[in-house]
């Protein structure tokens, strides 16, 4: 089957019409206005002949005349991609000739460059991908246009938006012309510009019409013709919106807060790792005092913040909590939020709030109370924290005797997170506030860049341990400069498995730090010591670095040695002028250096335990494998515990559920930026803040760690497989444990989000290097090799 009408394709037949056609048929069959047309199949593409004599035909019976020539993939027009303006369409072809040399250009364009490099980025197999070719009467088009059924700017699901212009609609698609711009909320609107009132209300209803169908928010092509009348050129998946926030039966609209990037992740979760995530983040909450429910939205964490934003009692302390940890971007959203009628405060119920005010105070009582123990006493503080952690690690690991799945899956289960123990979190807290209160006790005394430096090269920090650990282990294994800079990491991770490498040291490195990896408080994601791959790209970036004075292990001295003098000047400035709050200030920075490195500790110890739950986890993946029940054991990953415990107990296969759930993981490990807030109707807030102007040259963000620095931008998404030139900048959406041995050969530090408080920026203070974070879209528009400057003093990244 060469040729066939557009009336008879239909989305079961993508494989045989591509995206396009189906599409359109599925209209023609919902009684929506398409102009007439016939499609060349696949079949005429797999065999490389252009079916000259059944394209004339259909063709005279379509009337001749001018046409449209359109690709179809089968890849095209489908939820994961849309491929807009990827592949060729030829406009106007009037005769039998230009019809052949039409077709033929839409095949040719299934393999262009730009076709080829959106198919690599969406990890499309090449090779399986097949082009048809629509070919329909042409609209003479009085206005065009796209409509939107959902806000593609805002990810709005309420608004819809059209764009429209006089004329053929490739002005509008190209963007070469001014076009009249238009938002559907519902409310009356009177037709301006190129569109009237009931055109509009047509598009509208069109719109409404078309997502009902197709069960998802629509790209609808459309032209209105000489006589007044709209015809449908395409309709697919708008595939940039960011996934809904889950249904709820309660009072709309709703609030969620990003909760991600406070681990320094922004990747999404795996199901397994979202399963045990949601009430391991609750609990973290809990400890600042946020009570919030956790979903999962997109993969990602998210708080739902609506009942803390219309109580009388938690609004006034919640835009002050967002300081804590979550950032800046967190407490410019939550005002926006708070300034909102729809989210005015409402009348608390007492006796829940009584409930939840007892258990938060005693459970601050008891935090206090170890608190000023800590301040009083930090070294005892500090012995019993690690004493507390070995306790943790030892805890951790799985009995002797598991032998089946099932006891492996219960030992799994048992395992669900427990608080962790005051010895822990009291440290934690005690630095984390000697760290804050001084800003506000110096405030027209000290400059925030010098409070910076004093928090810089902060002792008993683990992750910094760790990296200066590798950095040791770099330095030692000098004598495999070469083999270690220029083999591949993949490559020296399967010679160490195999035991065929050098012994460099990497194994006791492993059995002390082997538990950790990037995004991991993700239980789905390997750690170092299953995939050393990592950090061999690591070590061979430490050995790049030539320059003694570059040195980490110098930098950190260095940025220790800086901040010690400047506490002294900065305690002498402030007792001369104010000399009480200038006494207590430089207790609590003195603190600071005694205690806010503890920050790390506790996650570090957490992670013990995610280690052996994926370890026995794979196990009874293994088993699952085995008797067909999953492809392999990593598959376990895209599971929730209660569905393992199905195909162990009682043989589910659950192979499809994964294969689908993979797949959108996989797309979602392709978007690049990730909302800070959401609201329940997909409005993405900060699309909706009006934001300051930024110099010219100048991205605004928010300073966190003291200093100036130029040099060339190396823009980072996968740490794993980076390369970092000592001096480099390092721009990345954000960062997390995992990422910090970059930063001893980094220049400076950009991320899109974080809080000065977070793991990025904490350790960049360690190192002396300047971070600025909260860079809106650093990652895209900043490009690798650019010289650029970034100065935390004025919270500025500038592109010479």
């Amino acid at each position: 089957m060469h040729v066939i009408p557009l009336s008879e394709t239909s989305a079961d037949m993508v494989d045989l019409v591509g995206g396009k056609s189906a599409g359109l048929g599925e209209l023609i069959r919902r009684g929506e206005r398409v102009p007439p047309g016939f499609c060349v199949t696949t079949e005429a593409y797999r065999c490389g002949v252009i079916p000259t004599a059944e394209i004339v035909d259909a063709y005279e019976r379509l009337g001749a005349g001018p046409v449209a020539v359109r690709s179809s993939a089968t890849t095209e027009d489908l939820p994961d991609a849309s491929f807009a303006g990827q592949q060729d369409t030829v406009l106007n072809v009037t005769c039998i000739t230009e019809l052949i040399a039409a077709i033929q250009k839409c095949w040719d364009s299934l393999h262009s460059a730009r076709a080829v490099a959106y198919r690599d980025a969406h990890h499309i197999d090449r090779h399986a991908v097949l082009m048809a070719v629509v070919v329909q009467r042409m609209v003479t088009a009085e206005v065009s246009g796209v409509l939107f059924t959902a806000n593609p700017l805002t990810g709005c699901r309420t608004e819809m938006m059209v764009d429209a212009a006089p004329g053929p609609g490739t002005a509008v698609v190209d963007g070469g012309t001014v076009v009249d711009h238009y938002i559907l909320d519902g409310s009356d609107r009177n037709g301006t510009g190129c569109l009237a009132t009931t055109q509009l209300a047509e598009l509208r209803g069109v719109g409404e019409r078309l997502q009902r169908h197709f069960g998802c928010p629509q790209d609808v092509e459309w032209a209105i013709d000489e006589h007044g009348q709209l015809w449908l050129l395409q309709s697919r998946p708008i595939t940039t919106l960011f996934p809904l926030p889950p249904d709820t039966d309660k009072p709309l609209p709703r609030v969620y807060l990003e909760f991600g990037h406070v681990q320094g992740m922004l990747q999404p979760v795996t199901p397994m790792g979202m399963s045990t995530l949601k009430s391991q983040v609750a609990a973290m909450l809990m400890a600042i005092g946020i009570r919030a429910e956790v979903v999962d939205i997109g993969g990602r964490l998210y708080g739902d913040l609506t009942d803390l934003a219309r109580s009388r009692s938690a609004r006034k302390r919640l835009v002050k909590l967002m300081a804590v940890d979550f950032g800046p971007r967190a407490q410019a959203v939550m005002r926006q939020v708070l300034a909102d009628p729809r989210f005015a405060p409402s009348k608390d119920h007492p006796q829940g709030r009584r409930r939840s005010d007892i258990a938060s105070l005693r459970t601050a009582v008891r935090l206090v109370g170890g608190g000023v123990r800590t301040l009083a006493r930090p070294d005892a503080a500090r012995t019993r924290m690690f004493e507390a952690i070995e306790q943790m690690k030892l805890q951790s690991i799985a009995p002797d005797g598991l032998r089946t799945a099932a006891e492996r899956l219960r030992f799994v289960q048992a395992q669900q997170p427990a608080n962790s123990p005051d010895d822990i979190v009291s440290p934690i807290l005690a630095g984390m506030l000697a760290a804050t209160l001084p800003a506000y006790l110096l405030k027209g005394i000290a400059r925030e860049e010098e409070i910076h430096t004093v928090l810089g090269g902060m002792p008993h920090n683990v992750t910094i341990e760790m990296d200066l650990a590798l950095w040791r282990l770099a330095q030692r294994a000098g004598e495999h400069r070469q083999l270690l800079m220029h083999t591949p990491p993949d490559e020296l991770a399967a010679r160490y498995r195999q035991g065929t490498l050098p012994d460099i040291g990497l194994a006791a490195f492993l059995d002390t730090y082997g538990h950790r990896g990037v995004a991991e408080v993700d239980l789905g994601v390997p750690r170092w010591d299953e995939d050393p791959a990592p950090v061999f790209a690591m070590i061979a970036n430490y050995l790049r670095v030539t320059d003694p004075e570059q040195a980490p292990d110098q930098r950190f001295a260095r940025a220790a040695a800086t901040a010690e003098v400047t506490l002294h000047k900065l305690v002498t400035r402030a007792r001369r002028h104010r000399p009480i709050r200038g006494r207590l200030a430089g207790f609590l920075l003195r603190r600071a250096r005694a205690l806010a490195g503890l920050r790390e500790a506790g996650k570090f110890a957490g992670l013990y335990r995610l280690r052996e739950m994926r370890r026995q986890l794979l196990l009874v993946g293994v088993d699952l494998a085995r008797t067909g029940l999953l492809d392999q054991p990593g598959d376990i990953m895209f599971l929730t515990l209660d569905e393992v415990h199905n195909a162990v107990h009682q043989n589910v296969n659950h192979r499809k559920t994964i294969t689908a759930r993979r797949a959108v993981h996989q797309r979602e490990l392709r978007r690049r930026t990730v909302p800070v807030a959401l609201l329940s109707d997909g409005t993405d807030l900060e699309a909706i803040r009006s934001t300051p102007a930024a110099a010219v040259g100048a991205l605004t963000g928010v300073g966190a760690a003291a200093g100036r620095a130029t040099g060339p931008a190396r823009v980072v998404h996968n740490p794993a497989t980076a390369h970092i030139e000592p001096g480099d900048i390092l721009v990345t959406a954000t960062t997390d444990p995992g990422w910090t041995p970059l930063f001893l050969t980094a220049g400076a530090l950009v991320t899109e989000t974080g809080a000065v408080m977070a793991h990025g920026p904490t350790v960049a203070r360690e190192y002396g290097i300047p971070a600025v974070i909260c860079v809106p879209n650093a990652t895209r528009r900043i490009s690798t090799g650019q010289i650029i400057t970034v100065d935390a003093t004025a919270g500025t990244v500038t592109i010479h």
